[in-house]
């Protein structure tokens, strides 16, 4: 059903790599709880965002990729849909992949900020991937881009390769802290920065980003 006087605009912008089998059935039943929570009857109806210029839900089955860029309106309860979505999407990927989800307060303007009171806009970066290993592969790489992309700033990126060895062992670690309870295959690759988008900082991101 569709949603009036929403508490939030919220945003879903990623790009997941799907196993070369996975097909358009599949791929709307683990995208049902986005769809069904813009009051749609399928995965083509919901696909459409808020905004006619975001290119949406989309599969793409030559590179055998989902991509979203999709704005939808709603409420807090929106983030068990998140959940429950990436639970299925773990079943269908080829390797880990960030998805940036941005909650946008509706009730906050320029007045309110003018004030110097805060909005409740929210910023949740999730993770998905076929296994364990391939989740925190994939959020080391973005921290890497991050911290790099960060101090290259101030230092020239061959300077780098103690800081990106010091975060390997970090993750490192954590992986062997999953090995001790879970039967996992390898640790995550410490192969440079490669990696998805970083989060905001500093201030209140715009609201159209795409």
């Amino acid at each position: 059903m569709a949603r009036y006087n929403a508490a939030y605009e919220i945003h879903v912008h990623g790009e997941v790599p799907l196993q070369d089998d996975v097909g358009l059935n599949q791929l709307q039943d683990a995208l049902r709880p986005l769809w069904k929570y813009a009051g749609a009857l399928s995965l083509e109806d919901g696909a459409v965002s808020s905004y006619p210029e975001e290119p949406g839900i989309l599969f793409n089955a030559k590179e055998h990729s989902l991509q979203l860029c999709w704005t939808v309106p709603g409420e807090d309860d929106f983030r068990q849909c998140l959940d429950e979505m990436c639970m299925n999407l773990n079943e269908l990927t080829a390797a880990g992949a960030a998805i940036e989800v941005t909650f946008y307060d509706n009730d906050f303007d320029d007045a309110d900020e003018a004030r110097g009171e805060e909005s409740r806009d929210d910023f949740l970066m999730l993770f998905v991937g076929p296994t364990p290993a391939d989740i925190m592969q994939a959020q080391r790489d973005l921290l890497i881009n991050d911290v790099v992309h960060l101090m290259e700033r101030h230092f020239d990126g061959s300077e780098l390769g103690g800081v990106v060895s010091e975060i390997d062992k970090l993750f490192a670690n954590r992986f062997d802290d999953l090995v001790k309870s879970l039967d996992l295959g390898r640790p995550p690759r410490g192969s440079g920065g490669n990696g998805g988008h970083g989060g905001g900082h500093g201030g209140r991101k715009p609201r159209h980003l795409h």
